[in-house]
């Protein structure tokens, strides 16, 4: 299909995108990557009246360990992600996510802040900002503000951004020693969204107890989860413990809300939870033994 009509315009700085935003009270619409936002456009699912690409604006572009953060500029492609020997070596959840999502050309375009942003219940990334325990920054109209991970995604395709905000950065707390994270996802094809997916973020201790544990979950509900209760369980158990494992793979699928669709049942969604909560408990803590 073909796009209504609307008026596009590339700026080249931060805040004159969030003037134009401004400009239209919510009849504006950011395009970075596109590759969520050109096929609703398509379909005429959205008809903003202004286009905002920007693409054009410098210094959102970057990877980089400042502040207790690893940052992660919003116009950074997937596919940058994919590369990157610092994300390979230390934030092992957040590597692994970037090969998962679609394809290649997707990766290729694909921003970290469209990824976050849009708000796709069954998107990778905000998974893995829930398990690290991070935030996002936005620049709005009153300046600069910083999100919790979990106060972010409000509701299907809903987050905390304001209609005149852009996403800038996403901030992933650099891990202590003996950490370690993995993203385990199971989809129906290659390049699909998740039936169900799972970050885990671990710390040990000198003991090999579980000092701090984040785990989210993406594809089993309403947004992005975060297993609360489930992480709780895990704080003080040995890394070797596989019943404890197991347990926190229930308190993780009771956590969750999928429903079913052409997916799969929510039996056998809640069913995968338990499963890759428990198997991503075992890698991420086999990652923080040796260092990873």
């Amino acid at each position: 299909m073909i796009p209504p009509r609307f008026e596009y315009a590339a700026p080249k700085s931060v805040r004159e995108a969030v003037d134009l935003l401004k400009s239209r009270g919510g009849e504006a619409k950011v395009l970075a990557g596109g590759q969520s936002l050109i096929p609703l456009l398509k379909l005429r699912l959205a008809a903003p009246s202004l286009l905002v690409d920007i693409n054009r604006v410098t210094g959102l572009d970057y990877i980089r360990e400042s502040g207790g953060f690893l940052r992660v500029g919003a116009l950074t492609r997937v596919s940058t992600l994919n590369r990157s020997a610092l994300l390979k070596k230390r934030y092992g959840a957040l590597h692994d996510a970037s090969l998962t999502i679609a394809d290649p050309l997707v990766r290729n375009l694909g921003t970290v802040g469209g990824n976050l942003s849009h708000g796709d219940p069954s998107n990778d990334l905000p998974a893995v900002l829930l398990a690290a325990g991070g935030e996002l920054a936005a620049t709005g109209p009153s300046g600069d503000r910083s999100v919790r991970a979990e106060d972010f995604f409000v509701g299907t395709f809903t987050t905390a951004l304001a209609q005149d905000e852009i996403l800038t950065e996403a901030r992933f707390p650099v891990p202590p020693p003996r950490s370690g994270g993995v993203y385990l996802k199971v989809e129906q094809k290659v390049a699909d969204f998740a039936t169900a997916g799972v970050a885990v973020q671990v710390s040990l201790d000198k003991k090999s107890e579980y000092a701090r544990v984040g785990i989210g979950l993406t594809g089993v509900g309403p947004t992005a989860l975060k297993a609360t209760k489930a992480e709780a369980a895990m704080v003080g158990k040995r890394a070797t413990d596989r019943k404890a494992a197991q347990e926190a793979g229930e308190l993780a699928a009771d956590a969750s809300s999928p429903t079913t669709d052409i997916r799969g049942t929510e039996e056998y969604k809640r069913g995968l939870i338990r499963l890759l909560v428990t198997r991503g408990l075992e890698r991420a803590s086999q990652r923080a033994r040796r260092g990873a």
